[in-house]
């Protein structure tokens, strides 16, 4: 289960196709198309499947969130 979830950052790929690829004032979610909401909604409905699936949507989920909080609560 560690490594899936450790290899759900790879969803941090999108951010190669971004131009700049780091923008600090600029935000991963709804920026990004594996950050967007309507990826993270498919995220979500992944909870509902059992095994890896839900283990994968679990990971994908506490990414977002800690991109949401990163930026939006520790941005200056």
């Amino acid at each position: 289960m560690y490594i899936i979830l450790l290899a759900t950052m790879l969803v941090d790929l999108d951010h190669l196709f971004a131009h700049p690829i780091f923008d600090p004032d600029r935000g991963s979610i709804g920026f990004h198309f594996l950050h967007s909401y309507y990826a993270i909604a498919v995220y979500f409905l992944m909870l509902f499947f059992k095994g890896n699936i839900r283990i994968i949507g679990i990971g994908l989920l506490f990414h977002m969130l800690t991109d949401f909080q990163d930026f939006y609560f520790w941005h200056h």
